[in-house]
């Protein structure tokens, strides 16, 4: 598996995990200095991310995506998806948003593996 198919693999399971709230699985995708930064320019660290998931203070439903750009330079990569995601968060009803997320990557060795895994979620935005 080429390392731009990998990246679109951990996209694809970061989704999956949100849904499922697997919490294992989101500590292992996100670097320890994860930072997301939403629309609204609210930051949320690693930790903040995942328990607002688990909480339910973030709740997602399904995710389709539609477009997925990567761009690899060295060890660090940048992905660009554009999902359509049905969630409902921080209390407001359910809706399904057409959403637009860059990814900053880098490849680390975890575990005696070589991986990719995320450093931060940025240019959060809905598509038309």
């Amino acid at each position: 598996m080429t390392d731009e198919n990998k990246i679109i693999a951990l996209y694809k399971e970061m989704y999956y995990a949100m849904i499922n709230k697997n919490e294992a699985v989101l500590e292992r995708i996100h670097d320890d200095n994860f930072i997301l930064i939403h629309m609204t320019g609210m930051r949320q660290s690693k930790k903040i991310y995942i328990s607002s998931i688990m909480d339910g203070t973030l709740n997602y439903y399904s995710s389709q995506h539609e477009n997925i750009q990567v761009k690899i330079t060295g060890d660090s990569a940048r992905l660009i998806g554009q999902s359509c995601v049905n969630a409902s968060v921080f209390g407001g009803n359910c809706h399904t948003w057409r959403l637009q997320l860059a990814f900053q990557l880098v490849k680390k060795i975890m575990t005696g593996i070589l991986q990719w895994q995320s450093l931060q979620l940025t240019d959060l935005k809905i598509l038309k």
